[in-house]
């Protein structure tokens, strides 16, 4: 307690500036008064909820930024204060389902996968004829190439038939907001012993520029007028 009164009465006869080496330095901690605090951020799961939010002017008429970060996140901000910060408004996280890549697993949950979490399409039939003609118990035989599988699977009790797996496959999973176009990528569908079944990618990660584009694209329809006035700027 006498050491804090002992810097009270030193800091009372201490000068507020110094001047050394051509700067001029401050002998005491200032904080600014008046500074814009933080906003908590809305936190949703759709892209059409941003578009809600952003016409309804609920709590301001400013301009504002919508920035596509990832095929999946979206955020909307307000322009730099005059210290240089942005405050995030509102923010959208796609709700997805789980799908597993690069990784073997049965062929009925991979199935059922497939069905659930995939945008129909001619592959996706394809791909679900090939899993289907397959019989466990390690009847699976194959002859590869590289690019090209053929198995070798059970058709009823006696017979045997022959099912090309196509590669790469073109497939639609849902991995963006449901709202837009879920971007098409190829796949490397791989089949082994014991009837396991694996998806990898093969696309190099070029379905996340198509899908933050499809994002974009969806805001500008959405948002045309505001963006045409300057109200809205969408960045991906």
């Amino acid at each position: 307690m006498l050491k804090d009164f002992v810097e009270y009465l030193l800091n009372l006869r201490r000068p507020e500036t110094v001047e050394a080496l051509g700067n001029t330095y401050s002998t005491r901690s200032l904080h600014r008064l008046n500074v814009e605090h933080d906003v908590n951020t809305i936190e949703i799961q759709s892209l059409s909820g941003l578009v809600d939010y952003i016409r309804s002017n609920f709590d301001h008429e400013r301009p504002v930024m919508i920035h596509v970060e990832s095929p999946t996140k979206v955020n909307v901000f307000d322009a730099l204060n005059d210290v240089n910060d942005r405050r995030t408004y509102i923010k959208a996280k796609a709700l997805l389902p789980n799908i597993r890549f690069e990784q073997f697993m049965p062929r009925e949950a991979f199935n059922v996968m497939l069905q659930a979490c995939f945008v129909g399409s001619p592959s996706k039939e394809k791909v679900l004829q090939v899993i289907g003609s397959i019989v466990e118990e390690n009847s699976v035989t194959q002859q590869d190439d590289g690019f090209t599988q053929r198995v070798t699977a059970k058709q009823g009790v006696a017979t045997v038939g022959f099912e090309n797996v196509p590669n790469p496959v073109s497939l639609k999973p849902f991995r963006t907001f449901v709202e837009v176009t879920q971007p098409e990528s190829d796949f490397i569908l791989r089949l082994k012993e014991g009837g396991q079944v694996g998806l990898f990618e093969a696309d190099g990660g070029a379905w996340e520029l198509n899908a933050m584009h499809n994002i974009k694209d969806y805001f500008e329809k959405q948002l045309a007028d505001l963006v045409d006035s300057k109200k809205v700027t969408i960045v991906a």
